[in-house]
Parts: structure tokens; C-alpha cells; sequence
């Protein structure tokens, strides 16, 4: 019984030894599993395939296009402006209302150019009975003039009968010299008179046409002034030149109402022609560096697609966007009518031989972007350097990073930014 205590003591210290060996590997094995741990990357994220968009890369000719959203506008319009200050008596149309030439829009008024126009017609008149008046005076004073004329003549003959016969018994000494001097004389003074009285009957066929003229040249100034008046009141009688739609009376802050004065410049209505319209698109700031005059494009009316050409560029952008005009060169389809909403795309240039792929919710042209590229069995994907180059609408093209027949995912995948390699479910 003495040999059996030191025995178990020797078992008690062999125990108590693993035990301290234990703590001791295990103390030293938490700090490298730790690391081990550490080092291990994370599990792939499994993604249901059926929520991502994947697309192939291919080469061959790419379309570049951009696409904006638009409306239809009229090209022309023609506004009717007061041309003179007036007030409004009548309206015959409202807005939407179709219009032909000549059709009396509305009806304005002001009573001073009526009175005034009256007034000239008045002139006119009593210039006219002027010319009536003086034409007879003139004719008459040429009358009495004639007769002078006519009677001078007559003593003239008369007085150079005289001088004759006094000259010959004269001659024959039964006449004295001084009885012959005063006949010779007198008809040698009478007929300075008739030279005279006809240069005065001359000169007064000259006097009555130019005292006519005159006052011929003072009714056309009347007449002259009276069409103006009276062409001036009749643009108080507002109409339409032309076939259209009445789009507008007045404007947005000041519509038309009956008995409004209106000053001159004042708009008073607007005219539409609906079967002249433009399309005008709004593209992205970003993608109208690409657009020029004169490139083809189509615009969808969800009618049917009308082809056209942009004919112009706003200078300006406002909120991101540019106004782009596109002149529409084929028939309108049922239905199109000015402020419908369309769908335009602007072909910008044909790539012939490129490698592209579709456009990635992400990635500007010229950018370098992350796409997760599918492995050879589909079920994975990895997160691959990319190169972009030009774009359209819906492609892209690739500069690098991929190859052809290469299997992209294009959706938006921020929600992966943690992950390089996915699962596809």
C-alpha cells in the first residue's frame, strides 16, 4: 500500500502537464486561425440571372445615334399685331378655331381716325368744286381775253386800211403828210397792241394749265392722305391671310376681351398653320457635341415615323438639355398636330468595322469602367477592367478589355462595388 501514493501523484502531474500543453497550443493556434481566417476571400455573391441584363460582343457596322424626347411644333406662325391704338368691339373666333384668307378675326375701333378719314373725304370735295370753280374763272378771263385779243386785231386792220388810203391820196396831193404820219401811226401802235394781247392769250392758255395742275396736285395730296386714313381704318377690321389655326388672342399675361384698348405692337392674335410643323427634340448636353446641320433623322409620332433632317441648334442648353430642330420632309400621319409628344433619333455618323457591345447603364464614351464578364460555363462572372470608345443610342464600342463573343453583364451592379466575382442563379 506505501508504493501506491507516489504512483498516483506521478499521474496527477502527468495529467496536470497535458493539460498546461493544451491550454498552451491552443492559446498559440487562435492568433494563426485568426489570420487564416483572415486571408480567406469572401464568398461570391449569388445573383438571380433572370434580374440581369447580359449582352455578347460582337464586331462588325454600328449605327451612331443620339435620341431625345420632343414635341411637334409649327414653323410658322404668323402673329397680327395693333397697328394702331384702338379698342376691341368684336370677336368672331376663338382659339382652335380654323381660319381661311380674309375672314374677319376680330373688329377693332377708334373714332378719331374714322372722324378724320370723313374730314378728308370733305377736302376732297370742296377741293374738287375748287377746281371746277377755277377752271371756269380761267376760262372765262381766256374768253374776255380773246376778245381783247380779237378786237385789237380788228382795229388794227382797220387802222392799217387807214394808213393805206391816206398813203395814196397822199401821193396824189389830196391828203396832207401829217393826216398820213397819224394814220401810219396808229396802225403802227395798234398792231404792237394785237403782238402784245396775243402774247397775253398765249401765256394764258400756260397760266390756266398750270393754276389747274396746282390744284390738281392739292386733291391728289388730299386723295393720297384719304387712302392712307382709310386704309388705316380699315386694319381696324382685323383678318386672316391665310389658312391656319387660331392658336392665341392677345397673349399668355393679357388674353383679348371685348372693349380692351390696345396700344400699337400690341399682339392680338396668333395664327398656326398646322400642316407646316417641325420637331423640336431636347438631346442631353453631353451628346449634342456629336450633332450637325443637315444629319438624317426620324422622328416617331407613335403614329407612324416621319423622316427629317435637323436644320437647327440651340446655342444654349437649359437643364442639361439642347433644343434641336428637325425639319420633317416626309407626309404628317393621322393624328400629328402641334405640341404631340414624339420619340426623335439623329443618325450621327455609320461605323463600318467596329467591336461593340450594348450600352452598359454605366460608362460615358471614352470612359474606363468595371463590367462583370460571364466564365465559359455561364454560372460566374468576374469584375474585368473595360475600355469604351463612341457611342449610340444603344451600343457602344469597345476599346479594350474584352473580345469578341465575351459575355458582359450591363445592368447596374453598384450593389456589388464590394465583390470581384459573382454567382449567377
Amino acid at each position: 500500500m506505501a508504493m501506491d501514493v507516489p504512483r498516483g501523484k506521478e499521474v496527477a502531474r502527468r495529467k496536470l502537464i497535458r493539460r498546461i500543453v493544451y491550454v498552451l497550443v491552443l492559446l498559440a493556434a487562435i492568433p494563426l486561425i485568426t489570420w487564416g481566417l483572415s486571408r480567406l476571400k469572401p464568398a461570391a455573391p449569388s445573383v438571380d440571372r433572370a434580374t440581369v441584363w447580359i449582352d455578347s460582343v460582337k464586331r462588325g457596322p454600328m449605327v451612331r445615334d443620339v435620341r431625345g424626347l420632343g414635341t411637334l411644333v409649327v414653323e410658322q406662325y404668323m402673329w397680327i399685331p395693333a397697328e394702331f391704338e384702338s379698342r376691341v368691339d368684336k370677336i368672331n373666333f376663338l382659339p382652335g378655331a380654323t381660319v381661311h384668307p380674309n375672314e374677319v378675326i376680330m373688329v377693332l375701333s377708334e373714332p378719331q381716325m374714322e372722324l378724320d378719314a370723313a374730314d378728308l373725304e370733305w377736302q376732297i370735295k370742296a377741293a374738287e368744286a375748287n377746281l371746277e370753280n377755277l377752271r371756269v374763272t380761267l376760262e372765262s378771263q381766256q374768253l374776255a381775253q380773246k376778245a381783247t385779243t380779237q378786237q385789237v386785231k380788228s382795229d388794227m386792220e382797220q387802222a392799217e386800211l387807214q394808213s393805206d388810203r391816206d398813203s395814196q391820196l397822199t401821193k396824189l396831193g389830196l391828203k396832207s403828210d401829217l393826216d398820213t404820219k397819224l394814220s401810219v401811226a396808229k396802225w403802227t401802235e395798234l398792231k404792237g397792241r394785237y403782238a402784245l394781247s396775243k402774247e397775253q392769250l398765249d401765256i394764258s392758255d400756260k397760266s390756266i394749265q398750270a393754276q389747274m395742275d396746282a390744284q390738281k396736285v392739292q386733291i391728289e395730296k388730299l386723295q393720297a392722305a384719304y387712302k392712307l386714313k382709310k386704309e388705316q381704318v380699315d386694319q381696324l377690321t382685323i383678318r386672316s391671310s391665310t389658312n391656319g389655326t387660331l392658336t392665341q388672342l392677345g397673349t399668355t399675361a393679357m388674353p383679348l376681351e371685348v372693349g380692351m384698348r390696345v396700344a400699337p405692337g400690341t399682339i392680338l392674335a396668333k395664327i398656326a398653320q398646322p400642316n407646316k410643323l417641325k420637331a423640336t427634340l431636347k438631346i442631353p448636353e453631353t451628346q449634342v457635341k456629336d450633332v450637325a446641320i443637315g444629319q438624317v433623322a426620324s422622328i416617331d409620332t407613335r403614329n407612324g415615323i416621319i423622316p427629317g433632317h435637323v436644320s437647327r441648334i440651340d446655342p444654349a442648353a437649359v437643364n442639361g438639355t439642347v433644343d434641336v430642330d428637325v425639319t420633317l420632309e416626309g407626309p404628317l400621319p393621322q393624328g400629328a398636330r402641334p405640341d404631340l409628344s414624339v420619340d426623335g433619333t439623329i443618325t450621327l455618323e455609320r461605323l463600318t468595322d467596329v467591336m461593340y457591345v450594348g450600352r452598359p447603364v454605366v460608362g460615358q464614351p471614352g470612359a474606363k469602367i468595371t463590367l462583370f464578364k460571364l466564365d465559359g460555363d455561364g454560372k460566374d462572372a468576374q469584375r474585368v477592367p473595360v475600355s469604351l470608345g463612341r457611342s449610340s443610342v444603344n451600343n457602344i464600342e469597345v476599346v479594350d478589355g474584352l473580345k469578341v463573343g465575351d459575355q458582359v453583364i450591363l445592368s447596374d451592379m453598384s450593389s456589388q462595388d464590394a465583390y470581384n466575382r459573382i454567382r449567377l442563379n
